[in-house]
């Protein structure tokens, strides 16, 4: 192993040093601390976090001794020997040094580099570079607890009686408030998650550190910052499950930095599996999210929880609200939250050609669809586990996707701040429904037409009766104005009435040419009591010439619903005539049909119509409902069908069954208003 070879600049060398069992360090000409490797962190006890930035010579117990190593350093190019080292708990450290210089291509001096080994004979570390490095480098953290100024201004040494529950929520505070500098590989290993360490800086030290031992480590903050001379301080904690009976160690950062400390936090991981096996697990979870035939975006959204954090603290709950006066925060939220990993489905979804063409600001996601980050940021914010919605997006080739949008949020302290988007193309399974409803809508039209020619009669004589009603009208009142004192009074009373015969034929016309005419479906609030009246006006005449009976029963808190007003009518309309058909070859006294609404034990509102006839085949009542089944002679057998379908549609259900008293009885359920929404 050459120095050359050990460039920290150089990502994929520096990777090769953190694994190499001898300690490796790197300064600069002035002897400041550049780089610290795993393996010098485990022979002297200090992390990197610790003292990169510092002189070198601060560490030994011997400044002298150092300096006279430094300047043959210096003269000669090379040194060789032993040197002594202060560890981070007061013990000395011996190991067995080589330094080297490096010259860049100027021959300017670059840097030393320095390895080293423990002495065979140094107590306490014979095999400790053999030891596996996760689980014997330590954890290290480097904090600040400057934002928590206040809280340590009363934590101030406890007076006799004070509320030992007041202090406990203090020490809380105080590493709640605590601010993340810094932290090694190891650390974020354990408990960064899916993050990074760049990711863990900035952050709450609460939001890593175990809930059970914060007081603890509060303390300790107390303890390092009340001493003078910078002693470490230790306390040993009980396993938490991250890492078994850990030692936790903190001092300041030196006087220059006095809101500074570092925490180092040794001992084994708790978990009985290997390193590698858990690093293969981890490799063989990834490769089965990338082959997932399920589009996915994984997301970091941590910055975002830290502005939800702090609106709540300023007591905001009302965040749609909040959302609206403030709208720069959905457009700060799509140009700032990145994807940070994406599978081969997303890449294929949206026309991309590599991983890259993904990794940016997830705004992209949302240029068709602003509201639905809108929603998804209110949700994250309420605390909810996951949200969906139906949602357009652009792919990266132009074409205009229909998708099932989905969001799975971070639970709290488990995977932090990794929020998972996934994406189904639905666009084909939209278009051909949509296909569908049409087709189905055509179907209804021919239908409500087949209805019409039916009731041929009833339309003639419900528009004759105002028809003649007009011309009566008319001809007396030309009779009244052909006398020789001409009265206008009953002249205007003749006129106000054919004025309303003329208005009640327009209504009956209108009513018809809406049942007839082609149109898209019109869900608006109906009550069904109303619906029930106006589908009777249409049978009115075929009942009254058929000498059938019509009960009614309107209950008076039906819920409303939420429907097309045509469609509905249509139903009732196609149910009353097959009901006036069943009962027509009856006798007289049989001829009658019973209506009724109520409201139903699940809050839905109900229909029933029951009839005197001669009731439904049994062999054909789990039949009528489909298509082309008719027992009529000239019957087509899409009536019925075409009520079930449209009932349906509306999110309801219509049934059929024999009355106990005899006779057909036909139940239609609709969903309330609140629902059918």
């Amino acid at each position: 192993m050459t120095a050359t070879l050990l460039d920290p600049l150089e990502s994929d060398v520096e990777g090769i040093a953190e694994l190499a069992s001898e300690s490796i360090v790197i300064l600069d000409p002035a002897g400041i601390i550049r780089y610290w490797n795993p393996a010098a962190e485990r022979l002297f006890g200090w992390p990197a976090l610790a003292v990169c930035g510092t002189d070198g010579a601060q560490l030994s117990p011997a400044p002298g001794d150092e300096a006279n190593a430094w300047s043959q350093l210096l003269q000669e190019g090379a040194w060789e020997g032993r040197v002594r080292r202060r560890t981070r708990d007061g013990d000395v450290r011996v190991a067995r040094v080589r330094r080297h210089l490096r010259y860049d291509g100027a021959g300017t001096l670059r840097d030393v580099v320095e390895y080293a080994r423990a002495e065979p004979e140094a107590p306490g570390w014979a095999g400790a570079h053999d030891r596996v490095p996760d689980r014997s480098m330590a954890a290290s953290w480097e904090i600040d607890v400057a934002p928590a100024a206040d809280i340590l201004a009363r934590l101030a040494p406890r007076a006799p009686g004070a509320d030992t529950s007041e202090r406990d929520e203090l020490l809380h505070g105080l590493v709640n408030a605590a601010r993340i500098v810094e932290v090694n590989d190891r650390t974020a290993r354990l408990v960064g998650g899916n993050r990074g360490r760049a990711l863990m800086a900035g952050q709450s030290v609460a939001a890593f550190w175990p809930l059970e031992s914060r007081t603890i480590l509060a303390n300790l903050i107390l303890e390092a910052r009340a001493d003078r001379e910078g002693r470490s301080v230790q306390r040993r904690l009980a396993s938490d499950g991250i890492l078994r009976d850990p030692l936790v160690t903190v001092w300041r950062a030196g006087d220059d930095r006095p809101d500074r400390l570092f925490v180092a936090v040794d001992g084994a991981a708790d978990d009985d599996r290997s390193y590698l096996y858990l690093r293969a697990s981890e490799a063989r979870y990834r490769k089965l999210i990338h082959y997932m035939p399920v589009a996915l975006w994984q997301v970091d959204a941590s910055h975002m929880g830290k502005i939800y954090a702090q609106l709540r603290s300023r007591g905001v709950t009302d965040f749609a609200g909040h959302l609206d006066d403030h709208p720069e925060l959905v457009e700060f939220a799509a140009a700032s939250v990145p994807v940070t990993d994406v599978n081969r489905c997303a890449i294929e979804l949206v026309g991309g050609a590599s991983v890259q063409d993904l990794i940016r600001p997830v705004g992209y996601l949302f240029a068709e669809s602003p509201d639905s980050l809108r929603r998804v940021m209110i949700g994250r914010f309420s605390g909810r586990k996951n949200y969906s919605e139906y949602m357009k997006i652009r792919a990266l080739d132009g074409r205009l996707l229909d998708v099932r949008f989905s969001v799975t949020y971070p639970e709290p302290l488990l995977e932090l701040d990794t929020t998972i988007f996934s994406l189904e193309d639905v666009t084909e399974r939209l278009r051909i429904e949509t296909e569908l409803r049409q087709l189905q809508a055509d179907f209804s039209h021919a239908a409500r037409i087949s209805t019409l020619g039916e009731l041929t009669s009833s339309i003639a004589h419900e528009v004759n009766q105002p028809l003649a009603a007009i011309m009566t009208n008319a001809e007396t009142s030309l009779r009244w104005l052909a006398r020789d004192e001409p009265d206008i009074g009953k002249v205007a009373q003749l006129t106000t009435r054919i004025a309303t015969s003329a208005r009640r034929a327009d209504d009956i016309v209108r009513r018809i040419r809406s049942m007839a005419v082609k149109q898209a479906p019109e869900p608006v609030p109906i009550a069904l009591n109303d619906l029930v009246q106006e589908s009777l006006l249409f049978v009115r005449h075929e009942i009254e010439t058929r000498g059938i009976r019509v009960t009614t029963s309107y209950a008076r808190r039906v819920p409303k619903i939420v429907g097309d007003r045509i469609q509905l009518q249509q139903v009732i309309v196609n149910l009353l005539i097959n009901a006036a058909q069943a009962v027509e070859a009856s006798c007289e006294a049989d001829r009658e049909i019973h209506i009724a609404t109520r409201a139903g034990l699940k809050g839905e509102a109900l229909f029933t119509l029951r009839d005197r006839g001669p009731g439904i085949d049994p062999d054909h009542l789990g039949h009528i409902f489909d298509g082309f089944f008719t027992t009529k002679p000239q019957g087509m057998g899409i009536g019925l069908a075409i009520c079930r379908s449209i009932v349906a549609a509306h999110g309801g259900g219509v049934s059929a069954s024999n009355h106990p008293e005899g006779g057909a009885e036909f139940r239609v359920r609709l969903p309330p208003a609140r629902q059918a929404s």
